[in-house]
């Protein structure tokens, strides 16, 4: 912030959006971003001028990413909307407050904050809004959302982290409205909206608010019924494992959702996995092949999933030993069958595999392996 005053006088750059809002609700701060009357180019030379490194990471909107201490602080030059299609913004630089406030999405996010610590809200709602806990767009509703079709997801989003009680009803309406238009969006600006959603520590009345909307049919026709997600938020705050409790248990469908959101493989792996629901009553040993068979992370999202089916039913027993108990590895392999006089090929896989579920089966015996193995070679021609 000295960097930048030197070069553009008092009160041409001050913090804004995230880093305010959570400072003013005592809740952490990830990331700094800063607003500046500077352009991109003078921002650059203030930087470098004060000997810190300089990233033109999107100069064409604005923004410079500064690097002090190995910490990036991202600092835009403020904007105004000359032009938008509902995904991207063309924008043009200005000097005044107010015009950057105006193209801010809700009121408690265009909150701004100088080098002193003075707090300024251009809207003159911002802070009102922040301190009711009500997520109001800036402005007209619609209009905000046409800007910018992933605002509706973002509605809801904020809500869920920082709203109480009843969803702005103006903003409610205008999401409902303006739905179709998540048609537009890219599968990966939606999935990451919608897992930070799920993230937040009550989604719940959110994705309900979500659903009764039908913003939740636009971006996930497949949800099923709410009563498992429900249950389920209470034992995990995962967004992986709660995006799996609004989807049927048929891991084709899951597959083919996970790819349409353009999920990572590993993402979509666990969702598929998750797929289905493991008893908080199952015996120890049905419960080891489980784990042997599923791993341990895809068994303890499927019991978890069975927890929030079943709450009703103790499963602490269950829950040590799916975090206690490690898979052995197979104790027998092809070179023990070679030293049996069986040839590699075929059989030596379908031997392997009935020693396998016999070993498994009689609970991971820890000896009697070449008996076993013997008497299967012996039995299968």
């Amino acid at each position: 912030m000295a960097a930048l005053e030197a070069q553009g006088g008092e009160d041409c750059a001050r913090f804004v959006g995230g880093c305010v809002r959570n400072a003013l609700l005592g809740q952490p701060v990830d990331d700094i971003d800063i607003a500046t009357r500077l352009t991109p180019e003078h921002t650059i030379a203030a930087l470098r001028a004060a000997g810190l490194k300089a990233v033109p990471t999107g100069v064409e909107h604005g923004t410079v990413t500064a690097v002090s201490g190995g910490r990036p602080f991202e600092i835009t030059t403020l904007r105004r909307d000359v032009e938008t299609d509902g995904r991207r913004a063309v924008v043009a630089f200005t000097t005044d407050w107010a015009e950057d406030a105006a193209r801010r999405d809700f009121g408690l996010n265009a909150l701004y904050a100088d080098a002193s610590g003075r707090l300024h809200d251009p809207t003159g709602q911002g802070l009102a809004d922040l301190l009711a806990r009500r997520v109001v767009f800036v402005g007209d509703a619609r209009i905000r959302i046409r800007e910018d079709y992933l605002r509706i997801l973002r509605f809801f989003r904020f809500h869920a982290w920082y709203g109480h009680g009843a969803l702005d009803s103006e903003g409610l309406a205008a999401c409902r409205d303006g739905r179709e238009g998540l048609r537009r969006l890219s599968a990966e600006r939606v999935s990451k909206e919608l897992l930070k959603l799920l993230a937040a520590p009550d989604p719940r009345p959110a994705v309900a608010a979500m659903s009764e909307a039908g913003v939740l049919a636009e971006v996930l026709p497949e949800a099923v019924k709410p009563a498992l997600f429900d249950a389920l938020v209470d034992l995990t705050t995962d967004p992986v494992l709660r995006l799996s409790a609004l989807l049927p248990s048929d891991p084709q469908i899951v597959d083919a959702v996970a790819r349409r959101l353009r999920l990572s493989n590993a993402q979509r792996e666990r969702l598929v996995a998750a797929a289905g629901e493991i008893a908080p009553t199952l015996e120890p040993t049905v419960a080891r092949a489980f784990i042997y068979r599923l791993g341990q992370e895809a068994f303890g999202d499927r019991l978890t999933r069975g927890r929030a089916a079943r709450p009703d039913v103790e499963a602490s027993a269950l829950i040590r030993l799916a975090e206690d108990w490690t898979p052995p590895r197979l104790p027998v392999g092809g070179h023990d069958l070679a030293r049996l006089g069986v040839e590699p090929g075929p059989r030596t896989g379908r031997l392997l595999k009935a020693f396998e579920d016999e070993w498994i089966a009689a609970d991971f015996p820890a000896d009697g392996h070449q008996e076993r193995l013997s008497r299967l070679a012996a039995s299968e021609p």
